[in-house]
């Protein structure tokens, strides 16, 4: 919805998992497949955090048409415990001109530490678009999950001027995971220490 909330990021490793509606393609699969997971491991290196395609999942991607949409959310409320059914039914009942959309949830002692997600991305998108809802549903499902106009270049900006993920995209993530921010900071308490880590970044006062 926008505006300011505490800061919110992954704690235990990411597992991402893709669930595939009965409708796509094999060769669509192996497409999808692969760039999710060439994306994951981008996102460790970025981040510092552990991010990956193995294990028991806690992040579920969903490829699916409109028809298989509701069958996909069905075994991801299966797969990733505590996620229900009633709580993904924003995702379900997407409008037709999303694209795609994420969904991560919270809990912990602040309830602002992610333990699971849910991404769903139209199968019916053309190559460029579903690999672009990739690169955004799944960065935004780590944390950064606003959009602004003063994010440039970024794909964090609805004016769909940049469709995959940019080197100051890559800043930010690194920012977010900085172990000197604190899960369930506010805005003011993080502001001199991003000014730090944006300096250091940039090799230089910004």
């Amino acid at each position: 919805r926008g505006g300011a909330s505490p800061l919110r990021r992954w704690q235990s490793p990411v597992r991402m998992e893709v669930i595939y509606g009965a409708g796509v393609p094999p060769s669509q699969r192996k497409g999808d497949g692969y760039d999710v997971r060439q994306y994951a491991a981008r996102l460790a290196r970025v981040t510092g955090h552990p991010v990956s395609t193995s294990g028991a999942p806690n992040f579920i991607v969903i490829i699916a048409g409109e028809d298989d949409r509701a069958d996909a959310l069905r075994q991801a409320a299966a797969r990733v415990p505590g996620i229900s059914g009633d709580s993904l039914r924003a995702l379900r009942d997407m409008r037709r001109d999303t694209y795609c959309a994420v969904a991560a949830y919270a809990s912990g002692p602040s309830a602002n530490t992610y333990t699971a997600a849910v991404a769903v991305i139209r199968a019916e998108n053309p190559d460029l678009l579903r690999l672009s809802c990739i690169h955004e549903e799944l960065a935004q499902g780590l944390g950064l999950a606003n959009d602004s106009p003063a994010a440039r270049p970024s794909i964090f900006n609805d004016d769909d001027e940049f469709a995959l993920l940019t080197t100051h995209d890559e800043k930010l993530l690194r920012m977010l995971y900085d172990r000197r921010l604190r899960i369930g900071m506010n805005a003011a308490e993080a502001k001199p220490i991003v000014r730090v880590i944006a300096q250091e970044l940039a090799g230089g006062p910004v």
